[in-house]
Parts: C-alpha cells; sequence; structure tokens
C-alpha cells in the first residue's frame, strides 16, 4: 500500500504546540504515515520535516504583519511548490488563519482534502468568514462547544473533541513542593505573572504589570510575584524591565502550570494563557495592549463584548479584563486588590471557572482528532 502523506501547516507558537500533540497521536494510530510542513520545535521532535520554522515569523498585529509581508509570501510559494511535488493525501491546518485560509484555497483547488484544527475566531471577528470556510474546508475540528453549532448552521462538517488544555495542563508535582524548590516562602500571597508569548507582548505588558505590582505590595506587604518566562524569547527582555523596578520577582523557565499552582491571583496577558489559567481555577485579572493602528483596527472588527477567552467561553465576564487605554497599573492594582482583599468573590470566581473547564469537554482532544483525520485518509 502506498504510504499515506499530510502537509500540517501551524504557524505559531500555540499552533506548534497543539499540532505537536496531534502528530504524537496520528502516529499512534499509524506510525507509517509522513508529516511535513511548517511548524516548530515541538512538531520537530515528533518526526514532522519541517520547511520552516515558526519562530522566524510569529508575530502579531496587522502592523507586524505587514512588516514581514514578504517573508509571508515566500512561505507561502514554497508551500504551493511542495503541494506538486510532494503530492500530500491531506492538508491538516492548525489555527493561524490569516495564513492557513488563504493557502487552504490554492489546496482545494488542487483537489486535496483540506481538514482545520483549531478554528478561526470568526465568533469574534463577525461571521462573514464562514462562507469563505465552506468553500475551502472540507472537515473543521473544533475546541470549543459552541463554534460546533455555527458551523453546523453553515453547512460544514464540524467535529467538537473537546480543548487539547486539558490534557497538558498540570503542574509538575504538588504545591509544597513547587514552593520549596523555587525558594518562595510557603505563608505569603503570591501573584503569578504572564505578559505574554512574544516579544512585544511582554514589551508591552511587563513593565506595566511591575509597576501594578509596586502598588500592591505597598497594600499587602506579605505579597511575593512570580514570572513565567519562555525560553525562547531570552533572558534580557526581562531583565532589562526588571532592572528598573523596584519589584524584583520570583520566576521559572517554561514552567507555567507550576506557577499557576502556587499562585493566589494571576495577572495574565489575554490568549490562551487565560484557558491554562481558567483550567487550573486561579483568579485573573486579564490585560492587552498592542500598538494602536492595531487596535483601532481590531476595535472596529470584533464583534463581541469579551476578549478574554475565559469570559468568551463562560458566556459573560467572570473575571475583570483590562484593553488597550485601560491597561494602567492603577487599574490593574485595583482590580487584583478588589479580588485579594474578598475571600467570597474569589471563592466566586474559582466556581465559575469550574464550569468553564466543564464547558471545554473531556480529556484526549488530540486523539480524538487523529482517528478523524486517519479515516478521512483511508476512505
Amino acid at each position: 500500500m502506498k504510504k499515506k502523506k499530510i502537509l500540517i501547516v501551524a504557524g505559531e507558537a500555540s499552533g506548534d504546540l497543539h499540532a505537536a500533540f496531534l502528530v504524537n497521536a496520528i502516529k499512534t494510530v499509524n506510525p507509517h504515515i509522513e508529516i511535513f510542513g511548517i511548524g516548530g520545535k515541538l512538531m520537530k521532535d515528533q518526526g514532522v520535516h519541517i520547511l520552516h520554522d515558526i519562530v522566524e515569523f510569529a508575530v502579531v498585529g496587522f502592523v507586524e504583519i505587514i512588516k514581514h509581508l514578504k517573508t509571508f509570501k515566500n512561505i507561502f510559494n514554497e508551500l504551493l511548490a511542495l503541494l506538486d511535488k510532494k503530492k500530500p493525501d491531506a492538508v491538516v491546518l492548525v489555527d493561524y488563519p490569516g495564513f492557513n485560509l488563504r493557502f487552504a484555497k490554492h489546496v482545494k483547488a488542487k483537489n486535496i482534502p483540506v481538514i482545520y484544527y483549531i478554528s478561526p475566531q470568526i465568533w469574534a471577528w463577525g461571521q462573514n468568514r464562514i462562507s469563505e470556510i465552506k468553500k475551502c474546508v472540507d472537515k473543521m475540528i473544533v475546541v470549543f462547544g459552541f463554534e460546533e453549532e455555527l458551523y453546523k448552521q453553515a453547512g460544514i462538517k464540524v467535529h467538537f473533541v473537546g480543548h487539547p488544555f486539558l490534557d497538558i495542563v498540570k503542574p509538575s508535582q504538588k504545591k509544597e513542593g513547587i514552593i520549596k524548590i523555587s525558594h518562595i516562602k510557603p505563608h505569603t500571597l503570591k501573584i503569578a505573572l504572564l505578559p505574554g508569548s512574544r516579544e512585544k507582548e511582554i514589551e508591552k505588558h511587563l513593565p506595566v504589570m511591575l509597576k501594578a505590582c509596586e502598588l500592591i505590595k505597598k497594600e499587602l506587604p506579605n505579597t511575593e510575584f512570580i514570572l513565567s518566562r519562555r525560553r525562547e524569547l531570552g533572558r534580557s527582555i526581562y531583565n532589562r524591565n526588571i532592572s528598573s523596578s523596584r519589584i524584583k520577582p520570583h520566576s521559572a523557565e517554561d514552567r507555567p502550570y507550576d506557577i499557576l499552582e502556587i499562585s493566589d491571583l494571576v495577572i495574565v496577558s489575554s490568549g490562551s494563557a487565560t484557558l491554562e489559567t481558567a483550567i487550573m481555577q486561579r483568579p485573573m485579572v486579564v490585560i492587552y495592549k498592542t500598538s494602536f493602528i492595531t487596535w483601532l483596527l481590531a476595535k472596529a472588527m470584533i464583534k463581541i463584548p469579551n476578549i478574554a477567552l475565559v469570559n468568551i467561553v463562560a458566556g459573560k465576564r467572570i473575571v475583570p479584563e483590562l484593553i488597550q487605554f485601560q491597561v494602567t497599573p492603577e487599574n490593574i492594582a485595583k482590580n487584583a486588590l478588589e479580588i485579594l482583599k474578598d475571600p467570597s468573590r474569589q471563592k466566586h470566581i474559582r466556581h465559575e471557572l469550574k464550569d468553564v473547564k466543564k464547558k471545554l469537554g473531556e480529556q484526549g482532544a488530540a486523539s480524538r482528532a487523529a482517528h478523524i483525520i486517519t479515516t478521512t485518509l483511508f476512505k
């Protein structure tokens, strides 16, 4: 039997993570499937032949994307050439809609099955994209239950598999052990700082987070702060912000779930990290700040009242979110202190977060997605 081939495209760090788990699950179902495409180190570690590493073009925001258009175009053209050279039996696209939906049109024109894992956020940007998706995607595999109904109504084949974070988000050990190895005092209030996964996010978020921490420390002296760092970004981007601050947080590299496990409150950049924090059931203050032009364009396009994924899944605002000009040290500190000083509110938020976790489905998302994909290949 001819070996089956999959071209997979994941365009940023979170896509690399989810695609890596998906590839592992596909290989478990059928280890003889050849997988190649765009991704990162995690996918490469799973045996994917990587054409380009995602780190080269992991950018966010309209302005930043424009600056890298030539790079995107070159990678796009290389992928098109790869379709003709390698003739994959299916193309799997992971999130990253700005790039992937354009690529899907070309794939569909060559009559190659297109499977999309982790849907574009059509519920945030308006549903005009759904007709575009219907034309170029054969199967949509979604990780939020509410997305399933949207696609069903549009007549698109859709499968809800649950959220892959349910398998991933867990600390390495119990709270006491984490505190001991981190050299943190056991009887203090602990606030986790998750400023984002990209350099631009950290530049926008970390300075204002640290200033907010100074205000919180004045009000609650028995408070410690723990910064979540990403190894791939290096230490300098964190250190140059910390050096000018009176707050010198503890830090841990690539251990966000350990940090969440010991925290009483989290100040977190809007994005998938809010879902990770929700799964750990930690009260949080969500912030997001970007370039002025990107914010203006996004403000005109976003059609929903909340931008934090945790609030979107909940269907209501259960944790505070501060966006753009609202992102000030005073506003962050005020919202954090209101939660920290009110045990009943903490309890209520944790209860709401427990419901959010339930809405994310059951464990085994990547395995279910892998079975859908391999069934499509061998029809």
